[in-house]
C-alpha cells in the first residue's frame, strides 16, 4: 500500500472482480457483436465461447503472475520480468500503449454510434463529433485526478451488469425459435474469425493485475478475481448473444450493427427497451474509456519514467501523467476519425493477441519461479497465434489494407525502439525504477 494513500482500502475480491468485469463489457458486447455477428451468423454464441476460452487460457498466466510480481505495472512488470530490461520488452510496453489507444478509438466510436440514436437525424459525421467529444470529456475528467476518476467506477459496472443481465433474462423468453434454426453451418473459419475479433471484449481482464498490490490476499484473491470475472463476461456475452439473434434476423443485425443490442430490445420492449439498452451501452463505453484513457496514460507515463520517451517528456509534470494523457486522447481522436469502427476492432483485437503471446511467452521465461504448468502455457500461446493467424487471414482476403497497417504498426514500434535504444543511450534504468506506480496510477 502507498504511504502517501492511508486513506485508501484495500480492494476486496468482488471490487476486483467488478474492476475486470468492467474492462471487458463495454467493448465486445456493444461495440462489435453486430459485427462478428454479420461474419458467423446466428452461431455468435459459439465465437464467444472459443474468445473466452482463448482468454481463460491466458487468464493462467495472469493470475500466476500477478500473484507472484503484484504490481501496478501488471503486464508490463510481466514483460521485464521474462525479457528484462531491453528492446522486446520496451517494444511490447510500446505496442500495449498503442493498444489502448485502438481499444479507446472502439468504445469512443461504439458511444458516439449510441448517443447519436438520440438525435433526430443522425449521420457519420455525428457520430465522429460524439466521439471525439466524448474522449475529451473524459480527458478533462481525467485532469482533475483519480479519485473523481474512479469513484463511481463499481457502481457504474453494477448498473450495466444490471440492465444486460435483465436484457438477457427477460430477451430469452421472447426468442423467436426460427431466427436460432441453422440452415447451413457457417465455415469454421468464420467462425474462429469472429471468435479472434471478439477476444477484445476480452482483453480488459489485465486491468485486475494492475490493481494487485491493494488487493486484500493477493496471494489467492488475484487469481480468483481474474476467473471468476473471465467466467462471468463468458456467461453473460453467451446468452446476451442468443437474445440477439434470437430476435433480430442476420440482415436486420447488419443494419444495424453499430447499435445492435439496442436494436435487439425493440422487438420485445419496445421504443423504451432500445432507449434503455442504448443508455447502457452510453454508460457502458464511457465506463470503458474512462478506465482505458487512465491506463494508456499510465502506461506512457511509465515509458517517460524509464527513458522510452525523449527527455522532453521526462519532467516533474509527467509525475501527473499530463503529458500522456494528452498524447493518448489526441491519438484517439485522430484514429477515430480517419478508421471507421470494423477496421479499429480488428486492429485492436490483433494488438492485443500480439501482446498476450507476449506476456505468455514472458511467463514461459519465467514458469519455475510462479510454479506454472508450461505445457497450460503453451497452449494460451497456441491460442494466441492461432487466433492472430485466422484473423489475419481473413483480412487478407477481405481488407488488405488493414494487414499493411497492422504490419506497419508493428514494425514502426520496435524499430523506434530500436532506433531510440541504440542512439540516445537513455537504455531503460534498471530496477531502482520501480513499476508499483502511487495510487494515482492504479485506481482504474
Amino acid at each position: 500500500m502507498n504511504k502517501d494513500a492511508p486513506d485508501v482500502k484495500p480492494i476486496g475480491i468482488w471490487s476486483a472482480v467488478a474492476i475486470g468485469v468492467g474492462g471487458m463489457i463495454g467493448a465486445g458486447i456493444f461495440s462489435i457483436l453486430g459485427i462478428a455477428t454479420t461474419i458467423t451468423g446466428n452461431l455468435i454464441y459459439i465465437s464467444f465461447l472459443i474468445g473466452g476460452a482463448i482468454a481463460l487460457l491466458s487468464t493462467y498466466s495472469y493470475a500466476k503472475l500477478g500473484t507472484k510480481y503484484p504490481s501496478a505495472g501488471g503486464p508490463v512488470e510481466f514483460l521485464l520480468r521474462g525479457f528484462g530490461d531491453g528492446i522486446l520488452s520496451g517494444g511490447f510496453t510500446f505496442l500495449l500503449w498503442i493498444g489502448y489507444i485502438f481499444a479507446l478509438s472502439v468504445y469512443a466510436e461504439a458511444f458516439g454510434s449510441y448517443a447519436a440514436t438520440f438525435l433526430p437525424n443522425h449521420s457519420g459525421l455525428s457520430v465522429t463529433i460524439l466521439a471525439a467529444l466524448i474522449i475529451l470529456i473524459f480527458t478533462s475528467i481525467n485532469f482533475l485526478g483519480p479519485k473523481i476518476v474512479g469513484r463511481s467506477e463499481i457502481v457504474i459496472v453494477g448498473i450495466k451488469v444490471g440492465i444486460l443481465i435483465t436484457f438477457a433474462v427477460l430477451g430469452l423468453f421472447f426468442i423467436k425459435p426460427s431466427l436460432l434454426i441453422i440452415s447451413h453451418f457457417p465455415p469454421v473459419t468464420d467462425l474462429l474469425t469472429a471468435s479472434a475479433l471478439l477476444f477484445l471484449g476480452y482483453q480488459g481482464f489485465g486491468l485486475i493485475t494492475n490493481t494487485a498490490e491493494d488487493i486484500k490476499n493477493p496471494e489467492k484473491n488475484i487469481s480468483r478475481a481474474l476467473y471468476l470475472a473471465v467466467v462471468l463476461v463468458i456467461i453473460i456475452y453467451v446468452l446476451v448473444s442468443v437474445v440477439v439473434v434470437g430476435n433480430l434476423t442476420i440482415p436486420e443485425i447488419a443494419n444495424t450493427a453499430d447499435y445492435a443490442l439496442a436494436a435487439a430490445a425493440e422487438p420485445f420492449a419496445g421504443a423504451i427497451g432500445f432507449t434503455i439498452m442504448a443508455i447502457a451501452a452510453i454508460i457502458s463505453t464511457s465506463s470503458a474509456i474512462n478506465a482505458t484513457l487512465y491506463g494508456g496514460a499510465n502506461v506512457s507515463y511509465l515509458m517517460a519514467k524509464k527513458g522510452e520517451l525523449p527527455k522532453f517528456f521526462n519532467r516533474t509534470t509527467w509525475r501527473d501523467s499530463k503529458e500522456g494523457l494528452i498524447i493518448t486522447s489526441a491519438l484517439v481522436i485522430l484514429f477515430t476519425i480517419f478508421l471507421n469502427l470494423s477496421s479499429v476492432a480488428l486492429m485492436g483485437s490483433a494488438l492485443f493477441l500480439i501482446i498476450y503471446t507476449g506476456v505468455n511467452f514472458a511467463h514461459l521465461k519465467v514458469h519455475k519461479e510462479t510454479r506454472a504448468n508450461k505445457y497450460i502455457i503453451w497452449l494460451a500461446i497456441l491460442g494466441c497465434l492461432f487466433a492472430l493467424t485466422v484473423l489475419i487471414y481473413y483480412q487478407i482476403y477481405n481488407s488488405p489494407l488493414n494487414i499493411e497497417l497492422l504490419v506497419t504498426v508493428v514494425a514502426a514500434t520496435f524499430s523506434i525502439e530500436f532506433i531510440y535504444r541504440k542512439y540516445t543511450k537513455r537504455a531503460l534504468k534498471k530496477r531502482n525504477i520501480s513499476l508499483n506506480l502511487s495510487k494515482n496510477y492504479s485506481k482504474i
